[in-house]
């Protein structure tokens, strides 16, 4: 090849030569993609989003995993998928800055005492492992990741990471110590709506919410300890663990959600119950079952999620005949 592989032109031209691709298709859409396309989307999302199927083999659409897989393969780098379960997104967050990692389409996927790990989207663009390289000081592992998914993780890690920051930044500012009140964190009114000012704690709580539908949790766990709050999400019947939060902000945390479950935000010595109703990423109503219960440390709460359609199914979905569902379960 000619071309640098991760320019629509020298992707193109690859799956040209290899036969995935039929020439007039590739001419066609180099002339017609605007500039601002090529500014905003990878190459590999501007081919898969023509919706073509492979030139030898017609049944297999060139989809965007597809190609991922093709230039990790041609790059000779391992692929990554991601799961957020298993990442420490802080120590991630912590290498570089948004803008950098943004700027070069990189996101930290994996810190440990031997090595670091960056997902990439463009496997011959190196530029940043030098400066890189200098501030970890310990060896760098480049994977390839899906270009669309770490576009998404990208915004949605620094998200959280920013908004924990802001959170501690104004907690240390505000609070004398490790002082575990929500009322030196933010200011309640008697209608018992959250001070505008406080958005940290509100994008904390909005993106943990949010996260455990997505990864279709049943059960949200925050649990208070000395120096780190411990968030968890049952997940087919399994714990994982999902992020650590300073106990000061994880207490700000908990009198947010007992909030949103008008339940009383001065009694922290008695369990409570109550209920969130909120939206799904979708759209979707979702109902929320909240019980708080006093501990060593502060407040733990558990938020059991009810998602009609998890729960509702019919007698098909559930393996029997529409004819006497019930004959001979007796």
């Amino acid at each position: 090849m000619t071309k640098p592989v991760c320019t629509l032109e020298g992707i193109l031209e690859a799956l040209v030569s290899e036969d995935i691709v039929e020439q007039e298709k590739a001419s066609m859409v180099t002339s017609l993609v605007s500039a601002q396309a090529r500014k905003s989307l990878h190459p590999l999302e501007i081919i898969a989003g023509r919706q073509w199927n492979h030139k030898s083999n017609p049944q297999q659409p060139l989809s965007l995993d597809m190609l991922t897989d093709w230039l990790a393969e041609k790059s000779g780098l391992s692929r990554y998928h991601f799961d957020p379960l298993k990442m420490d997104v802080a120590s991630c967050t912590s290498i570089t800055s948004y803008a950098y990692a943004s700027r070069f389409g990189i996101l930290p996927v994996k810190v440990t005492a031997s090595e670091v790990v960056i997902a990439v989207t463009d496997p011959y663009r190196l530029e940043w492992m030098d400066e890189l390289d200098r501030i970890v000081n310990k060896p760098i592992t480049t994977v390839l990741a899906n270009p669309r998914e770490l576009k998404n993780y990208l915004i949605e890690f620094y998200s959280v990471s920013k908004a924990m920051e802001g959170a501690g930044n104004k907690a240390l500012g505000e609070l004398p110590g490790n002082i575990q009140n929500l009322e030196q964190l933010i200011e309640l009114g008697k209608t018992g709506k959250v001070d505008a000012e406080d958005q940290h704690i509100v994008s904390i709580v909005d993106w943990l919410m949010q996260y455990a539908f997505s990864q279709r949790a049943s059960d949200i766990h925050i649990e208070p300890r000395r120096e780190q709050g411990n968030v968890r999400f049952r997940i087919d019947g399994v714990m994982h663990q999902v992020y650590e939060i300073p106990a000061n902000i994880t207490a700000a945390v908990v009198s947010r959600i007992k909030i949103m479950g008008r339940l009383d935000v001065a009694e922290k010595r008695k369990p409570q119950d109550g209920h969130i109703k909120t939206l799904s990423p979708d759209g979707a109503e979702i109902e929320l079952r909240l019980s708080s219960m006093p501990t060593a440390f502060g407040e733990k709460l558990v938020l059991r999620i009810f998602d009609p359609e998890v729960l509702v199914k019919n007698f098909a979905a559930l393996g029997l005949e529409k004819k006497n569902p019930l004959s001979g379960t007796i």
